[in-house]
C-alpha cells in the first residue's frame, strides 16, 4: 500500500520503510520517467542510510523505462542541479535526499532539464496518480548508465561566479551536521588559503549523531555558536542536510536571521554593474528593511511566494537575478536560477572582507523594525479566518496581497497569514515600525485567529 502523504508541494518525503521505501521508489523512477518524457538524465543522493537502496530501486525503474542515465554518486543538492544545468543533453533529474530531516526519512527532489522543480501545480500531482494507478509497461529497449564524477566541474562554476581576490583572511567556524557538506566544504576551502577554518561534524553520517542538520531549528546551532566565540572567529555558517541552505551567526554567535542576509547578499552583488537596476525577489515575510537594502543600492524589490517551486517560476518570469528567503534558501540566476549554500556562504565571505567591519555592525543597520517571528495557530477553517483578517484590517491598508495567504500592509506595521499545505495551522508573520505596535497587533491578530 502506497502511502499517498508523501507526494509533498515540492518534494517526495516520508519515513523509511514505512512511508517511501524501495517498492515505492522504483514506482516513483517510473512514473517520473513517464510523466516527463526522459530520454537522458542525472541521479544522484545522499548520505542516509537508505539512500544507497533506495536510489538503486529509483535506477531500476527509470532504467525499465528505456532511460539513459548519469550516475553522479553521493552529492550534495547544488552539486546535482548543477550537473543538470550544465549539461545540455540531460532532460531531467532526481536526487534522493529528505534534505534537512532527521535520519528516519527518504526523500527525492525532481527537477526538469531546466531546472524547474517538479512539484504542486507541475507535475507532482501527475507522478502521484501514475504511481498510485501502477500500470506501467517496460521499454523493449533498457536504458544504459554511466558514472560521472562532477565535483570539480561545480566548485569551478560557484568560484567563477566570485572574486576570491577579494576574499581576506578570516577565521571561520563551519558546521555541517554530518550532513553532504562536509566533504565538499573541505574542497571550497582548499580553494581559499587565506580562510582559516574550523571544521564541525564534516563526516557524512545519515544518522546525524551530533545534531538535526537544520539551521532553522536555532538550538541545532548552540555548538556554532559556543565555537565561534571561543575561537574568536569573524563568522559561523552551518548546512543543512542536503547543501542547499546555510545559516549564519556573527562573530558574537548572534543568529543572523534569513531575511537580513538576504539584503547583506544582495548588496553584495548590486556592487557589480551588471546586477544594477535588475530584479531582485525576497519573500513577502522579509522585513521592510530588505526592500529598502536592495533600492537603495540600485536593485529593484519584488516579493515572492513562500517555496522553492514558486520562486524559481518567478525569476524566471521576472528575469530576476537573485531571490532570498526567510527559510536561508538564496536563489542566483547565474547558477541557474537555483541554490548554492556554497556560493552564498563565498558570497558573505567576500562581502564581509570588503566592508572592513565586523558582521553585527553589517547586520545593525538593518534592525530597524520589530518582528514577530512564525507563529503558528491550529485553526479548521483557515479560509474562513483569512476572510475575516481581510475584512477587519484591509480599510485603511497602503497594499493587500493574496500572493501566498493574506498580506495587509498599513503605514506602521504589516502581517502575513498563510495556511500550512499539509496542516490544519496558519502561520502568521507581522513587522511594526515600533515594539508596542508589534505587541499590540500580534496580540490582537492572535485573538482573531484563534478565537474563531
Amino acid at each position: 500500500m502506497i502511502s499517498e502523504i508523501i507526494f509533498k508541494a515540492y518534494d517526495i518525503r516520508g519515513i523509511y520503510p514505512d512511508e517511501i521505501n524501495e517498492v515505492t521508489a522504483k514506482k516513483i523512477g517510473k512514473a517520473f520517467a513517464k510523466f516527463a518524457n526522459l530520454k537522458r538524465m542525472i541521479i544522484g543522493r545522499d548520505m542516509r542510510v537508505s539512500s544507497p537502496s533506495v536510489a538503486e530501486a529509483v535506477i531500476d525503474g527509470i532504467l525499465s523505462q528505456g532511460v539513459d542515465m548519469v550516475d553522479i554518486g553521493m552529492v550534495s543538492t547544488p552539486v546535482f542541479y548543477h550537473a543538470v544545468g550544465a549539461d545540455e543533453s540531460i532532460d531531467g533529474g532526481l536526487i534522493v535526499t529528505a534534505s534537512h530531516n532527521p535520519g528516519q526519512y527518504s526523500g527525492m527532489k525532481m527537477v526538469l532539464g531546466n531546472l524547474l522543480p517538479v512539484g504542486q501545480g507541475s507535475g507532482m500531482e501527475e507522478i502521484k496518480k501514475l504511481v498510485l494507478e501502477d500500470s506501467f509497461t517496460d521499454s523493449e529497449v533498457r536504458g544504459t548508465i554511466e558514472y560521472r564524477d562532477v565535483m570539480q566541474d561545480y566548485l569551478d562554476k560557484i568560484f567563477s561566479l566570485v572574486d576570491i581576490n577579494k576574499i581576506k583572511p578570516l577565521k571561520i567556524v563551519v558546521d555541517t551536521g554530518n550532513g553532504i557538506n562536509g566533504p565538499i566544504t573541505q574542497e571550497v576551502a582548499g580553494r581559499l588559503p587565506q580562510i582559516d577554518m574550523l571544521p564541525l561534524f564534516f563526516r557524512p553520517d545519515g544518522t546525524f549523531p551530533n545534531h538535526e542538520a537544520n539551521p532553522l531549528h536555532y538550538e541545532t546551532l548552540k555548538e556554532l555558536q559556543n565555537r565561534v566565540i571561543m575561537q574568536n572567529a569573524h563568522i559561523g555558517f552551518a548546512f543543512d542536510g542536503d547543501g542547499d541552505r546555510i545559516g549564519v551567526v556573527d562573530e558574537g554567535g548572534r543568529i543572523v536571521p534569513g531575511d537580513f542576509l538576504t539584503a547583506i547578499i544582495a548588496q553584495e552583488l548590486l556592487k557589480r554593474d551588471e546586477f544594477q537596476n535588475k530584479t531582485m525577489l525576497a519573500d513577502l515575510r522579509s522585513s521592510w528593511a530588505v526592500k529598502e537594502a536592495i533600492e537603495q543600492n540600485g536593485g529593484k524589490h519584488q516579493e515572492c511566494r513562500v517555496g522553492h517551486a514558486f520562486i524559481k517560476k518567478q525569476m524566471r518570469e521576472l528575469d530576476a537575478v537573485f531571490a532570498g528567503e526567510l527559510s536561508c534558501h538564496f536563489y542566483y540566476k547565474n547558477f541557474y536560477y537555483v541554490e548554492s549554500g556554497d556560493l552564498s556562504m563565498l558570497l558573505l565571505l567576500q562581502a564581509l572582507s570588503e566592508s572592513k567591519k565586523p558582521f553585527s555592525e553589517m547586520v545593525d543597520p538593518l534592525k530597524k523594525y520589530f518582528q514577530s517571528g512564525e507563529i503558528n495557530s491550529e485553526v479548521e477553517d483557515k479560509e474562513g479566518v483569512m476572510k475575516k483578517l481581510e475584512e477587519k484590517y484591509r480599510e485603511g491598508a497602503k497594499n493587500v496581497s493574496h500572493m501566498d495567504g493574506i498580506k495587509i500592509e498599513h503605514e506602521e506595521y504589516w502581517f502575513n497569514v498563510r495556511p500550512s499545505n499539509t496542516e490544519p495551522v496558519l502561520r502568521l508573520n507581522l513587522e511594526a515600525r515600533t515594539e508596542e505596535k508589534m505587541q499590540e497587533m500580534k496580540e490582537e491578530l492572535l485573538a482573531v485567529i484563534r478565537n474563531a
